[in-house]
């Protein structure tokens, strides 16, 4: 009974570590999320920025 107890004492201990890494994944997970989305709008408005530059009217049509 007693070998019993301790295995289930390690395996409750070890889910609470498990458990412990998937959190600080998911928070890992929506550090870099948001990172991305940054990431993303700046090369989207660099893009735009290299598009209108591309873009530019001759002088007589302005």
């Amino acid at each position: 009974m007693e070998t019993l107890e301790i295995k289930i004492a390690h395996l409750e201990y070890l889910c609470d570590q498990l458990n412990m890494v998937i959190i600080d994944q998911g928070k890992r997970l929506a550090r870099l999320e948001n990172e991305l989305r940054g990431i993303t709008s700046s090369v989207q408005e660099i893009e735009m920025e290299r598009v209108r530059n591309t873009n530019v009217k001759p002088p007589h049509y302005q």
